[in-house]
């Protein structure tokens, strides 16, 4: 079974990534989106939001 949850936290991350400008707003959204996610991933999933993750701080630290 697919968990959803993952798929939309990489999708908006992804989203986030491909733009040059993104508001505060997105990016909790993004964050908001990759918590909701860890409820049903499985050990491999909570390994890629933890690199979502990751990602989102270093584009914070690049602002």
């Amino acid at each position: 079974m697919r968990n959803n949850m993952f798929e939309q936290a990489r999708n908006a991350v992804n989203n986030l990534m491909n733009r040059n400008n993104f508001s505060d707003q997105d990016r909790q959204a993004a964050q908001s989106a990759i918590e909701s996610a860890y409820t049903n991933a499985t050990a491999e999933e909570q390994r890629e939001l933890k690199q979502l993750e990751q990602q989102l701080q270093q584009q914070d630290e690049l602002k």
